[in-house]
């Protein structure tokens, strides 16, 4: 299927289903930082190997009103992303990324990685609580790749 087909049909499935994704400026979990109000940077690295797929570290803690710089480093051998939001949301976004595994992302909450490659999120995190980073290409959440995201 062509690739404007496959996103329309990608958005009607979005616009039937009520599937809400934390894609534009600002979600539960915060919203797009700018580089200039960047208050700590931290480095993650994602790889895959024994049949699973991690990111490392699996939990960061940082406090309500931060800008964070990830660095996001795929030291693996497949395509890997990052999806920072609500376990909930990644959950939704996860189904919606399985019936089109296909989709592309330009959201300011992630960033899509190749092999050898280095990516980067700057978010602000506004609210208190618990939320995830993920990588929700077909099968990599499920062998283990996401994490904790601890805002106090």
């Amino acid at each position: 299927m062509p690739k404007n087909l496959a996103f329309l049909a990608f958005a009607a499935t979005v616009a039937l289903t009520g599937v809400s994704m934390a894609h534009g400026p600002s979600s539960p979990a915060g919203e797009a930082g700018h580089r200039g109000s960047v208050t700590r940077t931290v480095e993650l690295t994602m790889a895959e190997g024994d049949g699973r797929m991690l990111f490392e570290p699996a939990e960061i803690t940082i406090n309500r009103g931060d800008t964070i710089r990830f660095v996001v480093k795929n030291g693996g051998a497949l395509e890997h992303e990052m999806v920072i939001d609500t376990l909930e949301g990644n959950q939704r976004h996860k189904a919606a990324m399985e019936r089109n595994p296909d989709m592309e992302h330009a959201d300011p909450n992630a960033v899509k990685v190749e092999p050898a490659g280095t990516g980067e999120i700057v978010w602000r995190f506004t609210n208190s609580g618990t939320f995830e980073f993920a990588c929700l290409i077909p099968g990599h959440y499920q062998a283990g790749m996401h994490g904790r995201i601890n805002v106090r």
